[in-house]
């Protein structure tokens, strides 16, 4: 079995957890908001911390739920979860989502380091297990999506990858992800299982870097979920391979102990799970749980 060489030229270090990408949907009626901003506004920052915000009625009557979510979830979920996230808003008049998205190694170290948290959304079930084992869960952690690797590429493809064996070449700017990191690890099932040795010039904390570093001309090519390729449009030229189908990542969703809004983060995960949360999901590339 052959596995992953080092990389050439740069080393992952875990990140602090100010390196997450933190984002809050925006409100209906106030405009974009930083993430930042959204963290220090102080009605959300009461409701979450004591969890006694009062609930709005509706026209009839009918309180309804009301308060604030902090979402840990996988860089590769950014585009997809914004989007539920505003239909969550929709659906409960007076809340709000505060987004993490980072790798997801890096936010379970967060999460077992005391990072206050209502959902953890992983991208793979090995990461959701450290989670579980770390205590820091709540209830039982429920598939809900599955995302396979890509190859991409700049518009002109200078280098003229065609194949995953071609990601082999010498002198191949190729970016990939840590190997602690979920797009990491499935590259490296591909490698093993293909009998092909990889010698990427970095390894990137999150999928996203490793598709921004190609993006922005500094790599040949890059190894990243078809849901991000997707995401990047013309700025990428995308190569499937066979080799994929032998490390299919699933995304497990679980609510985090104690949770301050135990009921919206349930609401949350349902949202996910439902047939509106899925639609989303399909249309950025990602397939149904198993």
């Amino acid at each position: 079995m052959v596995t992953l060489s080092p990389a050439a030229s740069s080393q992952v270090a875990a990140p602090a957890a100010s390196s997450a990408s933190q984002t809050s949907t925006p409100a209906s009626s106030a405009g974009p908001t930083s993430s930042a901003a959204a963290a220090a506004t102080p009605t959300s920052a009461a409701s979450t911390a004591s969890g006694t915000t009062s609930e709005p009625a509706t026209a009839s009557g009918a309180p309804v739920a009301a308060g604030t979510i902090t979402v840990f979830a996988a860089a590769s979920l950014k585009k997809t979860f914004t989007e539920i996230g505003e239909q969550f808003k929709a659906a409960n008049p007076g809340s709000d989502v505060i987004f993490s998205f980072a790798g997801s190694s890096d936010l379970v170290t967060q999460l077992i380091g005391g990072a206050p948290a209502d959902v953890f959304a992983s991208a793979d079930t090995k990461n959701m297990t450290k989670a579980t084992e770390g205590g820091v869960t709540e209830g039982t952690p429920v598939n809900f999506a599955t995302n396979t690797l890509t190859i991409v590429v700049p518009p002109t493809n200078p280098a003229g990858i065609t194949s995953f064996a071609d990601l082999a070449k010498p002198g191949l700017n190729l970016v990939i992800c840590a190997p602690q990191v979920p797009c990491g690890s499935a590259a490296k099932k591909v490698a093993d299982a293909s009998g092909i040795t990889l010698s990427p010039v970095s390894e990137e904390s999150s999928v996203t870097d490793v598709l921004n570093k190609v993006t922005a001309g500094e790599a040949d090519a890059g190894l990243v979920y078809v849901t991000d390729a997707s995401g990047a449009g013309d700025k990428v030229a995308t190569i499937a391979f066979p080799e994929s189908s032998s490390a299919v990542n699933t995304y497990p969703i679980v609510a985090i102990k104690g949770s301050t809004q135990a009921a919206l983060a349930a609401k949350f995960i349902e949202l996910v799970k439902s047939a509106q949360g899925q639609k989303v999901l399909s249309a950025s590339g990602f397939a149904p749980a198993p």
